[in-house]
């Protein structure tokens, strides 16, 4: 009786140990123009956010997705703002690409850092292993 009970408690706290899961950190590349990109991976950031808070996630913006943080053309400005308030997100947008289109830094989205390269900002995170998504249609 006192072997199964002591099978019973090493089943138990091995289920306890191995049932909790280990935080990620996950980068999120988005470059379409795509307002359904766009609403896409605002979604599954701010799913994955919330179901996991102990993780890490950040959406990196450039090429056409640029206009996602942009006050005035944003067709995803509520979750956006909604999204940049999560502890555990980080809303990236690349400079060189905000560059090319003249947009300035007082109009971005609350919440929205820009860095100089959104491709080697990926590059970084995947080399101090960061998990990687592409959102795209």
């Amino acid at each position: 009786m006192k072997t199964i009970i002591n099978i019973l408690i090493t089943f138990l706290f091995s289920t306890l140990i191995f049932a909790q899961e280990k935080p990620v950190k996950i980068v999120f590349d988005v470059t379409s123009s795509e307002a359904s990109v766009h609403e896409s991976a605002v979604k599954h950031v701010k799913m994955m956010a919330e179901a996991y808070p102990d993780s890490k996630f950040e959406m990196v913006m450039y090429s056409g997705a640029y206009g996602m943080v942009v006050k005035n053309t944003s067709t995803v400005l509520n979750q956006m703002e909604e999204l940049g308030t999560i502890e555990n997100v980080d809303l990236v947008v690349c400079q060189a690409s905000l560059n090319r289109h003249k947009i300035e830094a007082t109009q971005l989205i609350a919440g929205v850092r820009a860095v100089p390269d959104g491709i080697l900002e990926i590059i970084q995170k995947q080399g101090i292993g960061w998990g990687y998504i592409k959102e795209a249609k």
